[in-house]
C-alpha cells in the first residue's frame, strides 16, 4: 500500500463548502501520480511520448462523510493487477485524525494500450515493478 498526505484546498470544494464530487477522484489520481513518482517513474515520460498509455476505463467514488477546506487527508492506495493488460487501484481516504473509518472510497480501473493502434498491450515492466512495490510494506510520502 502507498500512503499519501494532502490538505483539502478551497478549490477542491463546492458552494456548500465540501469536496466537490469530481474532486474526490482528482484527489485519488493525485495520489496515483505520487505513487508512480515514488516508485521512480518519470511522470513526464510516463504520460507523454511513450509507446503505451494506461487510460482509466472505469471509475467510482463513494463519499462517506463531508470533507471541508483545511481537512488533512491520508490516502491509502492499493493497486492490483487484474489481467496481463489491466490493473485497478483501490483508494481509501481518511481524515488524518480518524484513521479507523474512511471518508471516501474510490476505485479506478486502467487498461494498457499501444498508443498507435489502440490495441491492448501487456503492462510494461515499470508498471509491474510499481504494482509489486505497493503490495509491500507501507511507504509514506507527504504532499509538496
Amino acid at each position: 500500500m502507498f500512503v499519501y498526505h494532502r490538505t483539502v484546498r478551497f478549490q477542491d470544494t463546492d458552494a456548500a463548502g465540501v469536496v466537490y464530487f469530481a474532486n474526490g477522484l482528482a484527489i485519488a489520481h493525485e495520489a496515483y501520480e505520487a505513487s508512480l513518482q515514488a516508485a521512480g517513474i518519470d511522470l513526464k515520460a510516463f504520460f507523454q511520448g511513450v509507446p503505451v498509455a494506461v487510460p482509466i476505463i472505469h471509475a467510482s467514488v463513494d463519499f462517506l462523510r463531508p470533507i471541508s477546506v483545511g481537512d488533512r487527508l491520508e490516502i491509502h492506495l492499493t493497486p492490483h493487477q487484474n489481467r496481463p493488460t489491466e490493473f485497478e487501484i483501490h483508494y481509501q481516504i481518511y481524515l488524518e485524525t480518524t484513521l479507523d473509518k474512511p471518508v471516501i472510497k474510490a476505485l479506478t480501473r486502467h487498461v494498457c494500450i499501444d498508443v498507435q493502434t489502440r490495441a491492448r498491450q501487456e503492462l510494461p515492466p515499470l508498471l509491474i515493478t510499481w504494482l509489486d512495490q505497493w503490495t509491500a510494506p507501507i511507504a509514506v510520502v507527504p504532499a509538496d
